[in-house]
């Protein structure tokens, strides 16, 4: 069923989609994977389901918001409860709103998107929907007439939408927190601290599991328990993390980008890519990028 009430802002420049909001009255058009090149937050005002999204299954409940970065595969089936799965959507492009470019003022990146080990969703209470409510209300207004300085309002109204969202998912995550029972072994907070120092060169899961100084089959069982993926699947999203921050904020080619992550062979690395995202860098850059819009891009 075709989204209600669709309100859309275009690049003029470029043609692409710079931001949209809309309502949704069943789960059918996320029914199927989704790869856009845009950031998506979904908001589910009724009815349950599931949420799959890269390598991993969440259970999806009234008032729940739903985070995905450009080119992340999600989809969304609807539970089998009497209430329809309905809710609200926002789309925006990096062109608009990059989270990449202003982390540092939300630091939203790695909390809300692209985050390896947490769940992509942030659960409000009544109080809080009344406060984004607010929010949407105000970028819905702002979409539905041309009005001086109409870009600024919109991604102020959005900057303080992500920051609300940010800090209620900072309070509902454990790890962010003292810890607690049920918090991660600390040999996975050491997993995540050699991912994060050595990705660029050791891809495997065995080199990981010598560090660490356990079997790969014992440590894949661990992040399965804990992340809901296998390490390999850590690595790869760790690796496509960094490709995607190079291709959007830098004007490096290909093959540069490939060779940082080491990668000996650029081709090896667009496959890899192109795997993983569903598109090639190439397309990545021209669509998310730096480049987008633009002449520049890279060299494979």
């Amino acid at each position: 069923m075709p989204a209600a009430s669709a309100l859309t802002l275009v690049n003029e420049f470029n043609g692409h989609l710079a931001f949209k909001m809309y309502a949704f009255e069943n789960a059918s058009l996320f029914d199927h994977i989704q790869r856009h090149n845009y950031f998506s937050v979904l908001w589910i005002k009724t009815g349950s389901g599931k949420l799959r999204i890269n390598f991993s299954e969440y259970d999806l409940a009234e008032e729940t918001l739903i985070f995905s970065a450009p080119y992340e595969p999600f989809m969304i089936s609807a539970g089998k409860g009497d209430a329809p799965l309905t809710g609200k959507a926002i789309h925006f492009h990096p062109d608009f709103f990059c989270v990449l470019k202003h982390q540092r003022e939300i630091n939203s990146n790695g909390i809300l998107f692209n985050n390896l080990y947490h769940l992509p969703i942030v659960r409000l209470s009544a109080r809080d929907a009344e406060q984004f409510e607010l929010l949407h209300a105000q970028m819905h207004l702002e979409m539905q007439h041309t009005s001086l300085s109409q870009y600024e309002a919109l991604v102020s109204y959005l900057k303080i939408f992500l920051i609300r969202a940010m800090r209620l998912k900072v309070h509902q995550t454990p790890e962010a927190r003292s810890s607690d029972a049920g918090a991660e072994p600390f040999i996975l907070q050491r997993l995540k601290d050699h991912l994060e120092e050595h990705f660029r060169r050791k891809h495997s899961p065995s080199e990981y599991a010598e560090l660490l100084h356990i079997s790969p089959k014992a440590l894949t069982k661990l992040t399965k328990s804990h992340f809901a993926r296998t390490l390999t699947d850590l690595i790869a999203e760790r690796l496509i993390i960094e490709a995607k921050r190079e291709l959007y904020l830098t004007r490096k080619s290909v093959k540069e980008v490939a060779h940082e992550l080491g990668f000996q062979d650029e081709y090896y690395f667009s496959r890899f890519f192109k795997h993983n995202t569903d598109v090639s860098p190439t397309v990545f850059r021209e669509t998310v990028g730096f480049g987008a819009g633009s002449e520049s891009g890279s060299s494979a």
